[in-house]
């Protein structure tokens, strides 16, 4: 149980180092664009920090899959919420983002979130599931995906507007979120079908599943429309809405899904419940628009 909670923070390291450098690497690059998706994969394949990142976040992609082995879905998400902990420090030290006072807080926050739902995990008395009906899992992603891109689509048309408020990329992070909260229940169920002896039986039972095939939409997808975001709003906001956002949709219907049962001990359930709820108080209480620039007398 607990080497999962390790994986889990490498896990948290891997991303928010691959986030930082992508966010670093795309300062350097054309504007991007989400109606020219092509463009966009071919503009970052040319840029080797970029790649650097990427690598991180592949990197972080297999640390996930031994934790979803190891952990019940909500404890596992409550653990990869401390990942913004790192993520504010590194967008601060390496891209000389300031956050506000408000961040700040919600950073507080998080950090208590993340102790409470640590210590609601005990050795032996959670159940980690084996799977879940391909059709449930495809009645919760499916809207979801659906609801992801008409997000986007929504913030990127009153973005467009003139004389707009500038967005801190909420929107962008909410729609993002859900997409990726999609790809981590096909994580979930992907190393699920890992447990196998047999190499070609394994490869049988992915490829006969939805798991592989929801990783590569929202893997193209998702590349296009967080690279795009990434570009125009800061790291250390959009990337803790967009983790807090896929964190508590994998948590809350991923438990359902593939029937995990929540701890029986009162004290403990208060705890993963409360540290979960204190996670989407933080995405609450960030600001939705970044302060205006202050005018020169």
């Amino acid at each position: 149980m607990w080497w999962g909670v390790g994986a889990a923070l490498v896990a948290n390291a891997l991303y928010s180092v691959g986030f930082v450098v992508e966010k670093r690497a795309l300062g350097s690059l054309p504007a991007l664009s989400a109606d020219r998706p092509l463009h966009v994969i071919r503009v970052l394949a040319t840029s080797p920090l970029w790649i650097v990142g990427a690598l991180a976040l592949a990197a972080g992609f297999g640390a996930q899959l031994v934790v979803y082995r190891a952990l019940p879905i909500a404890a596992a998400q409550g653990i990869f919420v401390s990942g913004l902990v790192l993520l504010l420090l590194l967008s601060s030290a390496v891209l000389g983002e300031e956050s506000t006072g408000r961040e700040r807080y919600a950073l507080g926050g998080v950090l208590v979130a993340l102790l409470m739902v640590v210590a609601s995990v005990r050795e032996g008395e959670d159940v980690v599931s084996g799977g879940a009906p391909w059709a449930l899992v495809l009645l919760v992603c499916v809207p979801a995906l659906a609801a992801g891109v008409w997000l986007y689509v929504r913030v990127e048309s009153r973005a467009a507007k003139r004389h707009r408020v500038p967005t801190s990329g909420i929107g962008y992070g909410v729609a993002v979120g859900l997409l990726y909260g999609v790809s981590s229940l096909a994580i979930k169920g992907t190393s699920s079908r890992l447990t196998g002896t047999d190499p070609g039986e394994v490869a049988l039972s992915l490829l006969g599943s939805p798991y592989p095939y929801l990783l590569l939409f929202t893997a193209v997808v998702g590349l296009v429309m967080s690279q795009t975001a990434l570009q125009r709003c800061r790291a250390s906001l959009i990337v803790p809405v967009c983790t807090t956002v896929t964190c508590l949709f994998t948590a809350v219907l991923g438990t359902l899904a593939f029937g995990e049962s929540l701890p029986d001990d009162p004290l403990l359930l208060a705890l993963r419940v409360g540290g979960t709820a204190l996670a989407l108080s933080v995405l609450l209480a960030m600001p939705r628009h970044d302060p205006q620039p202050a005018v020169p007398a």
